[in-house]
């Protein structure tokens, strides 16, 4: 039995109890307590003993799950439409695939931009001529695109949203020429809550 499990058993224990249980002397074990509780997975008190520190509470191993979870753990496939698209086309697109944005490539698959539905709505609305528009006349360009990385985590992606009042961003890694960025995914606000509510619903459960 470890020390954690003796701690979660018995809090709050003492370190000669926990000794004793280990059947070992207490200045055995004085160098692991320290380093448990440097790690925060037990606290101590003052002539109380041990008991669980914040790593180890269901709120604090939610915490270090979301904290190391990364973008390329919860975003979806991206959704993308060539540049030499047109409006009409993007229109069909957002609905198909029921999403806030697209990401427009170059004719290689780099990311030249990215269009919206507010983007959208801007050129259509009261122009009987907008679905012919090519979509790189009414698409926001590079570098104005926020953008992140697979290995970001989901905690960087979250602060980038809100910093940058955005509901979404392509998920992007560097090609053969550096200048040049493919398109692998996307992420956006709706991921964000699944994952907390899937996080939450498995520490529920528990």
């Amino acid at each position: 039995m470890t020390i954690i499990e003796l701690v979660k058993k018995h809090a709050p224990i003492t370190g000669e109890q926990i000794a004793e249980c280990l059947g070992i002397s207490r200045p055995t074990i004085r160098s692991d307590l320290s380093v448990l509780v440097m790690l925060g997975y037990i606290d101590a008190k003052p002539k109380v003993g041990y008991f669980l520190g914040k790593v180890m509470t269901s709120e604090g191993q939610l915490n270090e799950k979301f904290m190391n979870m990364k973008v390329k753990d919860v975003m979806n496939r991206p959704v993308v439409i060539e540049e030499s698209s047109t409006v009409n086309d993007a229109v069909i697109s957002l609905f198909v695939e029921n999403t806030g944005f697209l990401t427009v490539t170059d004719e290689q698959g780099a990311i030249t931009g990215m269009v919206s539905l507010k983007d959208l709505l801007k050129v259509t609305l009261g122009n009987p001529n907008a679905a012919s528009i090519p979509i790189s006349m009414v698409m926001t360009r590079l570098p104005r695109i926020v953008l992140i990385s697979p290995e970001d985590t989901v905690l960087e992606a979250a602060k980038k949203m809100l910093d940058h009042q955005v509901g979404g961003m392509p998920v992007v890694s560097p090609s053969g020429d550096r200048n040049r960025l493919e398109v692998v995914g996307r992420i956006t606000k709706t991921n964000m809550t699944q994952v907390l509510v899937s996080l939450t619903r498995g520490f529920i459960a528990e």
